[in-house]
């Protein structure tokens, strides 16, 4: 055998185990960085402080409605209530009245 023949077959032999070894080091860099891997699990962790703390403003906001709701409910109206509402939706004010415009989020 010459040595070119030599070469050629121990190339053959390696070529087997080195696709597997470059297969399974992809696997593994897929299993830490891709988009599911360990490397996300902390971004993963930021996203759901950061949606805990939008629900927690979303259910306080919901829960002010619900109050709201409930106020203006047929059965038992709330007369303040009614009066306010209906008086900014119909524009109904007395003239002597002096009319000082609130912002929504300092409301008591």
């Amino acid at each position: 055998m010459t040595q070119r023949h030599k070469f050629r077959k121990s190339m053959n032999r390696a070529a087997g185990p080195a696709i597997a070894v470059i297969v399974v080091m992809a696997m593994i860099g897929y299993i830490i960085f891709g988009p599911t891997g360990l490397y996300a699990w902390g971004e993963y962790g930021q996203s759901v402080e950061k949606k805990r703390v939008v629900l927690s403003q979303l259910t306080k906001k919901q829960n002010e409605l619900q109050n709201r709701v409930n106020l203006l409910d047929r059965q038992r109206v709330d007369p303040d209530l009614a009066e306010e509402y209906v008086r900014e939706k119909l524009g109904a004010y007395h003239p002597d009245e002096v009319i000082i415009p609130m912002d929504s989020g300092t409301r008591p």
